[in-house]
């Protein structure tokens, strides 16, 4: 695919990975960078990345925003399956033992159930900030980061698929992690649900709630789905088996849009990422 290539040659050639053109690197961007260059087989270009990445961990063992923000420290996990998927070198096995000590210390703020919250509000996951109430994109990202990392089995591993499970909407699909607010119940949106389906991939579900999410995606994905959607869909999609046979057309479609817009780097390589399907290295250690 000669959109994938030039988008691969564009993040290989760059100093930075940021969420625009031009922008200061960001470590979301440039975990994504690295997972992308590095599934698609580009480690040299990968290595710079994650080397940047390990730069800007904390003594703790946390990664902020940027170097020039240091909290919050929700894109911790994605360094981990960058480092992990890159392998090899010591450095980045002491960046992921670290990394993982700051994850397994960290948890998102509980509270007593309440008939008023459509979710269960003691169920125990990640923040985007510290001190604050769990939410299904970080708690996506650090439950992959502990599959990646063989630690499926860990009892906080096992507690954020809970959380994620019960945060998927009855009828499918998933917010951002509230199921009712105001006693309305919220309506589903592409990029988390995808998040959430890569992250619940091998997991049982009694309630088929995965199942209805996964309906959802194959029934809301288009040519019209903007990139970063798009390409958490369809990598939850992947995660689950299923791979839509005109994924590649929409994945390019997004691509030019991207490009027209300004070309970010965090978006490109989010596309370059899905393009992967089934062997995208988010899902590493999934058991898919």
């Amino acid at each position: 695919m000669r959109w994938v290539e030039a988008i691969l040659d564009e993040l290989s050639e760059a100093t930075s990975w940021g969420y625009r053109p031009g922008a200061p690197p960001a470590t979301e961007p440039a975990a994504m960078g690295a997972l992308a260059l590095a599934g698609h087989g580009r480690h040299e270009a990968a290595q710079r990345a994650c080397r940047w990445l390990v730069s800007l961990q904390a003594d703790d063992g946390a990664l902020g925003i940027s170097a020039a923000e240091a909290a919050p420290h929700w894109p911790t996990g994605l360094a981990v399956l960058a480092w992990k998927t890159i392998g090899g070198a010591a450095e980045y096995e002491t960046a992921i033992a670290k990394a993982l000590a700051w994850l397994l210390a960290v948890r998102g703020e509980t509270s007593p159930r309440s008939d008023e919250v459509g979710h269960d509000t003691t169920a125990i996951g990640w923040p985007w900030v510290e001190g604050t109430h769990a939410w299904v994109e970080p708690t996506a990202f650090n439950l992959l980061a502990l599959k990646a990392t063989g630690h499926a089995a860990h009892p906080r591993a096992r507690w954020g698929a809970g959380l994620l499970v019960d945060r998927l909407l009855t009828s499918g699909g998933c917010n951002y992690g509230n199921t009712v607010v105001l006693g309305q119940a919220l309506r589903a949106h592409v990029e988390p649900t995808g998040l959430a389906l890569a992250a619940l991939a091998g997991e049982g579900d009694p309630t088929g709630k995965i199942a209805r999410s996964i309906e959802y995606l194959d029934k809301t994905l288009d040519r019209s789905t903007t990139a970063a959607s798009l390409a958490y869909g369809l990598m939850g999609l992947a995660a689950h088996g299923r791979v839509s046979i005109a994924a590649g057309e929409w994945l390019a479609s997004a691509a030019e849009r991207t490009r027209r817009r300004g070309a970010s780097p965090h978006r490109l390589a989010l596309l370059a990422l899905a393009a992967l399907g089934t062997d995208c290295p988010i899902l590493l250690g999934t058991n898919r």
